[in-house]
């Protein structure tokens, strides 16, 4: 087994999915996607907010193609949506330190800004999860966020990119960082056979 195979996902980062994935698509939704992923054990059984191995990557896999299923057309919207609803999480329960880092935001340009919010959760990540391969790419014209061990794309294959969830939490951070809204385009993913899931932040939107 590789470490791709054998990638965990600790309980607290499945709760934040999941409470993520609840705001977004209400009990019904949510519990109809974890019965088709096989997760039924999580139906009103969120798990707690602790760095325990929670399911495997392979698992957490299925969720997003279940929902992607569930919503048929809609569904990646339905992602991103999602994807936005858990940085918001993240950023409520990181409440204080968030806080006076965007107080300290304001002062740098905004490039300086987006590279700081996608740092932080680059080590955000990894101190969840050592077996994380993640790190910000500056050689461009643009800054652009990459992953080679994409949980969401675990065992996946697709012609295009299907980090939509992905995607959402990014662009919600650069919203956060910077108060404008960016297009997130994710130039690679693992599941069309690329290297690594490549979220390349766009210029903002006017």
């Amino acid at each position: 087994m590789n470490a791709r195979e054998d990638a965990v996902i600790i309980n607290s980062l499945v709760r934040q999915a999941l409470t993520s994935a609840q705001e977004v698509m209400g009990d019904n939704g949510l519990n109809a996607v974890l019965r088709a992923s096989g997760l039924e054990r999580f139906i009103g059984n969120f798990p707690p907010n602790n760095l325990e191995p929670s399911i495997q990557a392979s698992q957490y896999a299925r969720l997003n193609q279940a929902i992607e299923d569930f919503y048929g057309r809609a569904g990646k919207g339905m992602l991103r949506r999602i994807g936005k609803a858990s940085f918001q999480y993240g950023v409520r329960e990181q409440s204080a330190l968030l806080g006076v880092a965007g107080v300290a935001l304001k002062l740098l340009p905004e490039k300086q800004r987006i590279k700081f919010i996608l740092n932080g959760m680059v080590d955000a990540l990894k101190k969840s999860n050592p077996q994380v391969n993640a790190w910000l790419d500056e050689s461009g014209n643009q800054l652009a966020y990459i992953e080679s061990t994409c949980a969401i794309c675990h065992s996946r294959h697709s012609e295009t990119p299907i980090c939509y969830l992905y995607a959402g939490s990014i662009s919600e951070a650069v919203k956060w960082a910077t108060g404008k809204e960016h297009d997130i385009v994710e130039t690679h993913c693992l599941a069309k056979g690329d290297p690594y899931c490549r979220f390349e932040v766009g210029e903002a939107r006017e």
